[in-house]
């Protein structure tokens, strides 16, 4: 058997921990198929003393992880701190420099600086190895760049954040509010003591951009991702859905069209029948959609310790091989520039919310409103009516673009009978 490869490990947190555990766990099974064993030889953490589940002792330890990326007698260096500044940028760009392969689970540093990394990495000759970015355990990353090289990916989608999902799971069994359920996460675990990065869309962005890039051979283009989170969804939303036929999820899209490339991230009603609308939890659900293919589907854990482990098991085992692939698919000289699509010239189909003081003339007003902006109603729904009270009433639009609903939208919120801010969810036709 050839000699170990030898890694370095940046930061030992959950996942960190998780890796040492995992190589030392499987790792017969893991020099089998690697040819040769996987062996850490360096690690480094912001505290030291820290009781993580594992043994260190026979690991040299730096203080500073980029320089235990540009001086340890390593082979690879695995990148586990996140971020898209910082320490996680220099302990990548010393492993580069230093001719070391690079493994990766930082979503945020490919999403904002991929295309420039991935350059870098080819010029350097080494890899740069980031399956643990997207969906934890779900090996879509080797999916979209190897499995279904030989199709034309129309359409990516999916489950990005296992957070929201589980947030919505719950609001709609139990009819609790966003607050609430948010607040139970916590305390489970499932979510960050700060969620906006969560529940605000920008971790899905992250791997939205990462997968779009995969998907089109486009340069990563994080910044024109469109964003929406969840806090403004409520029971009565997913209520309405209920009865629609719909379940809302928070579903990072991307496709491409004349050459334009949509990127988006935001609540979807999602047909009840639809294989993703039954993806529960804290699972992730990714679906690709190629010219050949047709449709695959990855449902599986997005996050914590063993499958992100496994992820970043799985490219060690690649570069211990000497199995590379381009960072996103073809070579970084070879990405084309991103041509965005705009959010407003997107068309879909529309669930809206007024809640109004029930009078006469309110509907009149709302369909002058439609009329004006050229926006069809397919349906509406109304709970009560008893006069004087708010009440929901709840509409669904056929297709139309984006920027005339958006418009219709800010007309309805200046109507002195809507007594909130008009609420909206795109319905997807999956």
């Amino acid at each position: 058997m050839s000699a170990p490869l030898r890694i370095a490990i940046a930061g030992l947190g959950t996942v960190g921990a998780g890796v040492v555990d995992v190589l030392a766990g499987n790792g017969d099974l893991i020099a089998q198929r690697a040819g040769r064993p996987v062996q850490v030889v360096a690690v480094s953490a912001r505290h030291r003393g820290t009781d993580r589940g594992v043994s260190l002792d026979d690991f040299d330890w730096y203080d500073d992880a980029a320089e235990m990326a540009a001086k340890a007698d390593c082979d690879a260096v695995v990148e586990l701190i996140g971020g898209s500044e910082g320490i996680a940028r220099r302990v990548v760009d010393a492993a580069v420099a230093a001719g070391r392969h690079v493994v990766t689970a930082n979503k945020a540093l490919m999403a904002e600086h991929g295309t420039e990394l991935a350059r870098t990495a080819e010029a350097a000759d080494v890899a740069l190895a980031y399956e643990a970015a997207v969906a934890g355990g779900i090996p879509i990353i080797k999916t979209l760049r190897e499995g279904l090289a030989g199709n034309r990916i129309e359409r990516v989608y999916g489950i990005l954040n296992g957070t929201c999902n589980y947030i919505l799971t719950e609001m709609r069994d139990t009819g609790a509010d966003f607050d609430d359920v948010l607040s139970d996460a916590q305390k489970l675990g499932f979510a960050e003591a700060d969620p906006s990065f969560d529940v605000d869309g920008i971790d899905a962005a992250h791997k939205l951009a990462i997968l779009a890039s995969l998907a089109f051979g486009v340069e990563v283009g994080f910044a024109d991702v469109h964003v929406e989170g969840i806090r403004h969804i409520s029971p009565l939303d997913l209520q309405f859905a209920e009865e629609l036929g719909y379940g809302i999820k928070l579903l990072g899209i991307a496709s491409q069209e004349n050459g334009e490339v949509e990127q988006r991230v935001h609540p979807c009603m999602v047909p009840k029948d639809a294989p993703i609308n039954h993806v529960e939890g804290v699972f992730n659900a990714v679906v690709a959609e190629g010219d050949h293919v047709d449709t695959v589907i990855h449902v599986g854990r997005g996050a914590g310790a063993g499958p992100t482990a496994s992820a970043v098991v799985a490219d060690l085992i690649d570069v211990a091989r000497g199995s590379r692939a381009p960072v996103f698919g073809v070579a970084a000289s070879e990405l084309s520039p991103l041509a965005a699509r705009p959010m407003a010239r997107h068309r879909g189909a529309y669930y809206v919310r007024l809640m109004v003081v029930d009078r006469p003339g309110v509907f009149a007003d709302i369909a002058a409103i439609l009329r004006d902006h050229e926006v069809s109603m397919e349906s509406v729904l109304q709970r009560s009516r008893d006069p004087g009270l708010p009440v929901p009433v709840v509409m669904t639009m056929h297709e139309t673009e984006e920027q005339a609903m958006v418009r219709a939208l800010d007309a309805f919120a200046t109507l002195d009978p809507v007594v909130e801010p008009p609420r909206m969810v795109r319905i997807e036709a999956l």
